[in-house]
């Protein structure tokens, strides 16, 4: 029984629902709001916590130390040595191997890069230390280390790939072992890496002018496993050699394919002028307006594209998505219908919205519109300083289907 007093409950509406048109994309395209999100703490997440490695120039330095106790002490060789890190924490490494090469000391000690995907994992960093006439430590490389031959490095043209952190590193590790030993004479130390020259061969060092064997890294001596921001770091250090070099124009591909897309692009270009930027995009066009660049050509695929021409300049999958609602636009106002907008809309991917471009024989003006808004996107972010001119390549990374220069559409 119903409470008195309260109200009738509604009649039921028998009316025939409403039919309406599916929902459309609104056509206009008013300029994003430029965001470069927080760089992620990791590129990939695991459920577990991941390991912590050493850095090539921390486990230098802790060869060098373990020479140099064997050399101002004698036998027997230290089976471990600890080391200062920057920050002032101290860690212990095993020697892996040591002992006397004439009057000379050696130790070895191999590098654990903790769960990174280090190609230096495993390396053998070995330290030949002996006495020298003079004062101070004297530094130098040996096998398997590399040979700066281009500025813009912050190294010495000619000189070892040694750079100033770990330099600080092994001075300060082979000055505590040898102590009052040194007195009026010095120490020479020469760092090498036994296989050096091959693992190079997997990293950008040729680009960047280092020849024969790797490099000796490290600003905190500690390896972050998986890190990004070693990949942002070598984006901004690859832009600044660039322009060393006297290169006004620099080349930013967001992998190894569409890399080799823009190399056939444009042939004339120097290999220095190109780097995969990945998702550090933002960084790359600061450092370019930094150094006096005067032009960026972005080669890129559909996916990374739509995010620049959204307006965001760090492309990491954890802090930005793909916004199918502005291809859904770009449909329309390249004179696709509203059915097809709407499915590109609606797309699951932006590699989908490019099979339904391409479906429709729409692919080269939706192309051109969007390399069009990440052309705008890139001169805005650089506030006019640097001119742009944007290219979207094929799944193959090989051809390009649509671009701001009319003549590179293949």
């Amino acid at each position: 029984m119903a409470d008195a007093g309260a109200p009738d409950p509604p009649e039921p509406d028998l009316r025939e629902p409403e039919l309406r048109e599916p929902e459309l994309p609104e056509p206009d395209l008013p300029e994003p709001d430029l965001r470069e999100p927080d760089l992620p703490r990791t590129a990939k997440v695991r459920p577990k916590a991941l390991r912590t490695g050493w850095t090539t120039g921390t486990c230098a330095s802790a060869a060098a130390k373990a020479a140099a106790t064997l050399l101002s002490q004698g036998p027997p060789a230290p089976s471990w040595v600890d080391i200062g890190l920057p920050s002032g924490r101290r860690v212990t490494f095993a020697v892996a191997e040591a002992g006397m090469v004439g009057g000379a000391a050696r130790a070895v000690v191999v590098k654990d890069a903790g769960d990174d995907p280090d190609v230096t994992h495993g390396a053998r960093l070995t330290a030949t230390v002996e006495w020298r006439p003079g004062a101070g430590v004297e530094l130098a490389g040996g096998e398997g280390v590399g040979v700066v031959t281009k500025p813009g490095l912050g190294l010495a043209v000619g000189g070892p790939a040694i750079n100033p952190v770990p330099r600080t590193m092994i001075t300060q590790a082979v000055t505590e072992a040898v102590g009052d030993g040194l007195g009026d004479r010095g120490v020479r130390v020469v760092i090498s890496v036994p296989d050096g020259e091959r693992m190079a061969r997997k990293t950008t060092n040729r680009r960047l002018g280092v020849l024969g064997g790797i490099s000796i890294l490290g600003t905190t001596g500690i390896v972050r496993p998986f890190s990004t921001a070693s990949w942002r770091a070598s984006v901004v250090q690859a832009v600044r050699v660039s322009a060393a070099q006297g290169q006004r124009t620099i080349v930013l591909c967001t992998g190894g394919r569409t890399e080799a897309g823009a190399m056939s692009l444009l042939p004339e270009l120097p290999e220095v002028c190109f780097t995969e930027v990945g998702d550090f995009t933002g960084a790359a066009l600061r450092t370019a307006v930094d150094e006096s660049v005067t032009r960026v050509v972005f080669v890129g695929m559909v996916g990374k594209l739509t995010k620049l021409a959204s307006g965001v300049l760090m492309t990491h999958y954890t802090r930005s998505a793909v916004d199918t609602t502005l291809l859904g636009r770009l449909t329309l106002k390249c004179g696709g219908g509203p059915e097809l907008a709407a499915d590109v809309g609606a797309a699951n991917t932006a590699r989908h919205a490019y099979e339904l471009w391409a479906g429709a024989g729409l692919l080269r003006p939706a192309g051109d519109g969007l390399c069009e808004r990440v052309r705008e996107v890139l001169v805005r972010f650089t506030g006019g300083r640097l001119d742009a001119e944007v290219a979207m390549v094929d799944f193959t990374g090989r051809t390009v289907v649509a671009a701001t220069v009319p003549e590179w559409v293949r």
